[in-house]
């Protein structure tokens, strides 16, 4: 599962608008939309499931669907957190484990996608990979609970910390992946790596 948000020059990655400005910023969030869903379609691991916020008529969700055969769901829930366990309610329904990963860490890599499979095929109860800003750019489970989505500050410098104490709390065998870098701010961009023109 990726999760997604549609870009809008004004709205979309606003903490890169004064070094990009509205229109880059959009752009930006636009490539790493693409990026990410092609380089799972790269590393030949699942189909994708694009979950999409607040539409999935977008440019870019209808260019990953038509190009890279993903599909489309509408994301659900009152904030992050919940839209996050709603995502995973519906997904554990139909397959033994899910991944989730954001769309704003194109530096993950087809090693960390196959390590999180790996783990979670093994038996393993959850995965996750803490970002550099102390959030996490993917999480996976192979059950679902409210506990890991419900009153965690999300865009906090705590959310991977609290998220791993949770799992810690549950006595789950938890997986944690190499660290890697959102790209959220303008001191982010110094680690952007080269993404296709689309």
């Amino acid at each position: 599962m990726v999760f997604a948000r549609a870009p809008m020059p004004g709205a979309s990655k606003t903490r890169l608008i004064p070094a990009l400005g509205d229109e880059g910023a959009a752009a930006l969030q636009k490539k790493m939309i693409i990026h990410i869903v092609k380089k799972i379609n790269l590393c030949n691991l699942s189909p994708v499931d694009l979950f999409c916020t607040p539409t999935m008529d977008a440019p870019v969700f209808r260019y990953c669907a038509e190009t890279y055969r993903a599909r489309r769901v509408l994301q659900v829930g009152a904030d992050l957190g919940m839209r996050m366990y709603h995502a995973f309610e519906q997904a554990l329904e139909e397959h033994p484990w899910a991944i989730l990963i954001g769309s704003d860490c194109p530096s993950t890599q087809c090693s960390d996608l196959r390590g999180a499979l790996a783990h979670l095929q093994a038996g393993g109860d959850a995965v996750i990979g803490p970002a550099a800003d102390g959030g996490y750019y993917l999480i996976g489970l192979r059950s679902n609970n409210r506990s890991l989505f419900a009153g965690i500050p999300w865009g906090t410098q705590q959310v991977f910390a609290l998220t791993e104490k949770v799992m810690k709390t549950l006595a789950w065998d938890v997986r944690v992946l190499p660290v890697r870098r959102d790209i959220d701010t303008p001191q982010d961009l110094a680690y952007l790596p080269e993404l296709e023109q689309q």
